[in-house]
């Protein structure tokens, strides 16, 4: 890892305006200065990327996936070197900082297969006398400049499944990677143009919310991807004019383990689901509602593994759970289950915090109204509930504004197919948590947790245009 990470555009490495250290989450140290461009530097990567896009979208599907292929075993040959720089700038424990790297050199492979994949269809005409003789061509084209504005809680994958599926169908990118963990971004810049990519088809600037502006307005954008806030992303919607846009958003995920369920598994994968990264992730389990009989015998063992999760340094292999991403995330967190005391909930373990760390928590008796419950807590918090009839706690997980995944732990296929009929959420994960995500499934949110989806053949329909041509057969 560098000491210093310069702005890349139109293949080049240049100065910003200003520069940022980015601070490591657990000890507060610097992890590296990086460039912050202003929005003159982002209007110019735009205008880079836009004559990038002319020359990149004439490149045959076999060119683009040999670039993709090659970036993804760059990325595995660099695969220490990432992980660290994941666990430094993000916090995240390195053990999954390298799965992370592991899956996002999956995501640009299944991006190389996709690039010579973008099928069409031929439609015959002839459905009534009136159509008359005629055959219709329908190809997908790509659309141009996509500006993809990623979160810090995954700054390499994340990042793979707006970029490489971008790439795939033969637009030009624009990255604004978070302010909290740029260094993974600007390091697969390099990977990119390691593997061949052409200039121009990639650009990373990293840059305050103010400076981004131009990555939604400017007339050469066709086309914003963002992982984020509701808050942030629904107002980014209103803001970007006649650009597509795809908002990959928050999440307040509700788990449902009945009375059948395979209870030592349910503990094991509820644990993870929970606490994972310290809950920072948008499909963390936050909500659990376990069915009356099993309910002790489960929390005996959910409160004995969550205790017995090591919290700490993210550079230890043996750390399960490192910091929040700031002190500022931690604080609010922690005033969320404060208030939720106050409300009458009670806590089973955890709820202290010190500096960016928070304790493994576990909140019962929490009134379904109080934030923690009901808001996104993004943090490693997990409230129970007790049911008795399990269409309530189906009503239950599908009750609020966010639907991004949910879980169920049961046998019964009525209930599964119960629940997945009436839960409004872009995923339902059977007999795991909805933490669970494979990079090749349509990934995303519908009520106030999104719109669109990711998921890398998926990302390529979001990120092409259909085209139709007819022809006479008469003339």
């Amino acid at each position: 890892m560098k000491s210093e990470y310069k702005l890349l555009i139109d293949g080049s490495w240049g100065d910003g305006s200003q520069i940022k250290p980015v601070v490591n989450p657990y000890d507060g140290s610097t992890v590296a200065d990086v460039h912050r461009a202003d929005a003159a530097q982002v209007e110019e990567a735009i205008v880079a990327a836009q004559k990038g896009f002319e020359k990149f979208r004439k490149m045959a599907a076999h060119e683009r996936q040999t670039i993709l292929e090659q970036a993804s075993q760059l990325i595995k040959d660099r695969t220490e070197e990432l992980a660290l720089t994941i666990a430094s700038e993000a916090g995240k424990p390195i053990k999954d900082a390298r799965v992370e790297v592991e899956r996002a050199a999956t995501t640009f492979s299944l991006a190389a297969g996709e690039s010579v994949r973008i099928h069409g269809e031929v439609l015959p005409l002839d459905i009534n006398r009136l159509a008359g003789d005629r055959l219709a061509l329908v190809q997908r084209f790509p659309l141009g400049v996509v500006s993809a504005i990623s979160p810090f809680n995954f700054p390499l994958n994340l990042v793979a499944h707006k970029v490489a599926p971008a790439l795939a169908a033969g637009n030009s990118v624009v990255l604004k990677p978070s302010s909290s963990t740029p260094i993974t971004a600007l390091m697969l810049g390099e990977i990119l143009l390691d593997a061949g990519l052409p200039e121009g088809a990639f650009h990373v600037v990293p840059c305050s919310p103010k400076h981004a502006q131009p990555l939604l307005s400017h007339p050469a954008v066709k086309m914003v991807t963002f992982t984020g806030s509701p808050v942030v992303g629904w107002d980014m919607k209103s803001r970007c004019g006649r650009a597509r846009i795809c908002l990959e958003l928050g999440g307040n995920s509700g788990a449902i383990v009945d009375a059948d369920a395979d209870i030592d598994h349910a503990v094991t994968r509820c644990v993870i689901g929970g606490y994972s990264y310290a809950g920072q992730i948008c499909i963390s389990l936050q909500r659990l509602y376990l069915h009356e009989t099993i309910a002790d015998r489960f929390l005996d063992a959910f409160i004995k593994g969550v205790k017995a999760l090591e919290v700490g340094d993210p550079l230890k292999d043996e750390t399960q759970m490192g910091p929040m991403i700031d002190e500022a995330a931690a604080v609010k967190a922690e005033s969320w289950i404060n208030q939720a005391v106050e409300a009458g909930g009670k806590i089973l373990c955890g709820g202290k915090r010190q500096g960016n760390m928070l304790e493994p928590t576990i909140l019962i008796d929490v009134p379904p109204d109080q934030p923690v419950s009901c808001e996104e807590v993004f943090a490693p918090v997990v409230v129970i509930y007790r049911y008795s009839d399990f269409e309530a706690a189906v009503n239950a997980v599908d009750t609020g504004e966010y639907g991004l995944q949910a879980g169920v732990f049961t046998k019964d296929i009525s209930k599964i197919l119960m629940a997945f009929n009436r839960i409004e959420v872009g995923g339902l994960i059977v007999n795991d948590i909805p933490t669970y995500r494979a990079d090749n499934y349509p990934y995303g949110g519908v009520k106030a947790s999104g719109l669109g989806r990711e998921g890398v053949r998926y990302a390529v329909e979001e990120m092409t245009e259909m085209r139709t041509l007819v022809i006479n057969n008469n003339r």
